[in-house]
């Protein structure tokens, strides 16, 4: 067993399909389905049961999943500590997030940082996309993990991944027992939503003006967990992420499909401004970004200026 064979494994335990698991890992679905089989032969066991629509860890895979886990965590604990013990760096770091991205985890990748930097001073807070955009701009941020792809000007920007909205209602609501729905059904309901400064606001507006959705945003909110109870206590419905309508607040909710055409996503991007490279601890938190499994392939961009030192504003999972 190597550990490429173990991260395999965990993102295909964790996301339960191997489309959205490969893209984690940064393979194809046929090599990690090939990787995964070879696993299975060389332990003489199948590590998981596979339908056209999931895919679930039997109980050796669940017996193997700790193991797996600990081995990867235990490389990246030593490589942090290589580097740790050979590349001192001090200093601040400022970074910014919106709330609960879902293709990033940055508290996770923040954790690395600081494992890997003790003596960088990290800077954390969260904020709507188009705020942290804003605070990219005026030099306060150095980066910012956004989901939005408005408003950009000069910045850089790398796509870090996309991932469709979804419609999510109490199960009382007359839509849930629609089992799909049409643009029309939208027209005139009542809908919770994020504050305008959020990346899917913007998103929503359009996607419903586009397809001539007269809606009623009743509540607007700034937290994920605040919208997900006030769909459920029945104060209206909510276009999301895919990411959030799976949590476990949303357990008790029913998610439906938006039709096809037209069908909105959720686009999540890291930012960055112009900050001078040998100053500022930005590149070492970009290095670990393109090193993340949500993240492996990316061609993260590193720009160059003249911006002094380095805050942290960061996810919320």
């Amino acid at each position: 067993m190597d550990l490429r064979q173990m991260e395999y494994l965990v993102a295909l335990a964790d996301e339960r399909q191997f489309t959205r698991a490969a893209q984690l890992v940064g393979v194809s679905q046929s090599g990690l389905s090939a990787a995964v089989r070879s696993l299975e032969e060389e332990l003489g066991a199948s590590l998981f049961t596979r339908t056209t629509r999931r895919v679930e860890p039997t109980e050796a895979g669940l017996a193997l999943l700790p193991h797996a886990r600990s081995m990867l965590a235990q490389a990246a604990a030593g490589r942090d500590a290589v580097v740790r013990a050979t590349r001192a760096l001090s200093g601040s770091l400022r970074v910014g997030s919106e709330q609960c991205l879902g293709v990033v985890d940055v508290t996770t990748l923040l954790e690395r940082f600081h494992r890997r930097y003790p003596q960088v001073e990290i800077h954390f807070a969260q904020a709507g996309s188009h705020d942290l955009l804003a605070r990219v701009r005026e030099g306060d941020l150095d980066v910012a993990f956004v989901a939005t792809t408005e408003h950009l000007g000069p910045l850089s920007q790398t796509v870090l991944g996309s991932e469709p909205l979804v419609l999510v209602c109490a199960p009382e609501h007359p839509l849930a027992a629609r089992g799909r729905v049409d643009w029309a059904d939208l027209s005139g309901q009542e809908f919770v939503d994020f504050d305008p400064s959020w990346g899917a606001r913007p998103v929503n507006d359009a996607t419903c003006a586009a397809h001539g959705v007269h809606r009623r945003v009743r509540c607007s909110v700034n937290d994920v967990h605040t919208l997900l109870e006030l769909v459920d206590r029945g104060l209206g419905i909510a276009l999301v992420p895919r990411h959030v309508a799976a949590k476990p607040q949303a357990e008790r909710l029913v998610t439906l499909a938006l039709p096809e055409g037209g069908a909105p996503s959720w686009t999540v991007s890291v930012v960055t401004g112009r900050w001078d490279s040998a100053a500022s601890a930005a590149p070492q938190l970009l290095e670990l970004l393109a090193d993340a499994p949500a993240c492996r392939g990316v061609d993260v961009v590193r720009p160059e200026g003249e911006t002094a030192g380095v805050e942290v504003v960061a996810e919320v999972r």
